[in-house]
């Protein structure tokens, strides 16, 4: 396990919490936004703010992190390729598990798997909680508009700028000689 570096920016000390069940620290952060917050077509950009209003609560088992974050977003509709900006309010929730190791030996409960988030002394680390709670809040194919008609499949104009676009009636190229003999004088 690598050791956490107590000045980035979503690593939190939880000395001041202590280990006493029930006690409980309110945190308000503005941290800059890690690389590759959200998905490919939708995402947090890299350094942009987001804040966070947490509770860190100390249990029994660890420290549990309760609060919100809030972000910008930005990215493209997926019909139409047009610029979308918009905001994402996200819960976190999240058990800090307390790391006891003496002698590279974890003493923590029997049957927890590589998933459990733990402690690293008196360190949590928020960034993946963050971004396992903004990328699981995108939506899977974000568009401008819930009913965005897209581009043009023939010339690509975005339809919403031209809802009247049209090509004319299309002749299937399997019957084009056929319209060719209708059109013709000589019959």
């Amino acid at each position: 396990m690598t050791a956490l570096d107590p000045r980035a920016p979503l690593v939190l000390d939880t000395r001041e919490l202590g280990r006493r069940p029930g006690s409980e620290r309110h945190v308000d952060l503005k941290v800059p936004a890690p690389a590759d917050l959200g998905i490919e077509v939708l995402s947090v950009p890299e350094g942009s703010q987001v804040e966070l209003d947490l509770r860190l609560e100390a249990v029994m088992e660890g420290v549990l992190v309760t609060g919100t974050a809030f972000a910008v977003l930005e990215g493209e509709c997926v019909r139409c390729l047009e610029p979308i900006k918009d905001e994402a309010e996200v819960d976190i929730q999240e058990l800090y598990v307390y790391n006891d190791s003496r002698d590279g030996r974890d003493t923590g409960p029997e049957g927890e798997d590589d998933e459990t988030s733990r402690t690293e002394g008196d360190l949590i680390d928020l960034e993946p909680v963050l971004r396992d709670a903004v990328v699981l809040a995108l939506p899977f194919q974000p568009m401008c508009q819930d009913d965005c008609p897209g581009l043009c499949p023939e010339c690509g104009v975005r339809l919403a700028d031209e809802p009247g676009h049209d090509h004319g009636d299309k002749v299937d190229p399997r019957w084009a000689g056929l319209t060719e003999l209708k059109q013709d004088p000589s019959n």
